[in-house]
């Protein structure tokens, strides 16, 4: 045990080599997982474009990604009670790439999803619908961790990405949700975690009703 910070700068000097060996190996790990959200971001542009052109419309609002931060990686291992290395970051972690979708409708999110699956270098691992099957928090989203083939110098390889699909709607409620539920005067508040879901509850008829309004507006055009 280190028990002094006269201790801990022998340490790091004692093994600077191999600390810097674990650095580079971590930020070549990173650089592959953010190879792959380009991968797959492009992937989402492209079904915009197309869907734009075919429908004079946009099925997404707008792709954003990210790449989780070290301390997170750390800390959901540990949560999980598992060895931190760069193996068990690959093997036992499916959130390290990270992108979102918004779409205008519920039914983008949807056609988007499925569209994305069907490619055929994609695979599907897993998906989580909380759209249909809402959190008790009132948290709607649509989930997916798919697999995506990303070629580099020396290989191919299989690398993992997060999508998170959402209407505007849900995206506002989760962005605001996300800011409170870290405040630690707030988290035990009854009456504001009902008051999110009530919230939650509302967005989720908007967003029904405007694709209802969508769908009226379209058969009055035809």
């Amino acid at each position: 045990m280190i028990d002094s910070s006269s201790e801990l700068q022998s340490y790091l000097l004692d093994h600077q080599d191999d600390l810097v060996t674990h650095i580079i190996q971590f930020n070549e790990l990173m650089n592959r997982y953010q190879a792959a959200i380009k991968e797959v971001s492009t992937k989402l542009e492209i079904l915009k474009s197309d869907f734009q052109i075919r429908n004079h419309r946009s099925s997404i609002e707008n792709i954003q990604s990210r790449i989780k931060k070290p301390v997170s990686i750390l800390k959901k291992l540990q949560r999980k009670g598992i060895e931190v290395n760069l193996d068990t970051i690959r093997s036992e972690l499916n959130d390290v790439a990270g992108i979102r979708v918004i779409c205008p409708f519920i039914d983008d999110i949807y056609m988007v999803a499925q569209k994305l699956a069907q490619q055929d270098d994609i695979h599907v691992i897993t998906v989580k619908d909380y759209i249909k099957n809402p959190k008790s928090s009132g948290y709607r989203s649509y989930h997916m961790i798919i697999e995506v083939p990303v070629f580099f110098m020396d290989a191919k390889e299989l690398m993992r990405v997060e999508v998170q699909l959402r209407t505007v709607a849900m995206d506002f409620w989760a962005s605001l949700e996300h800011q409170i539920k870290y405040k630690k005067e707030c988290t035990h508040d009854k009456e504001l975690v009902r008051d999110l879901k009530l919230c939650a509850d509302t967005i989720a008829e908007t967003d029904l009703r405007m694709l209802e309004l969508r769908e009226r507006m379209a058969r009055s055009n035809m």
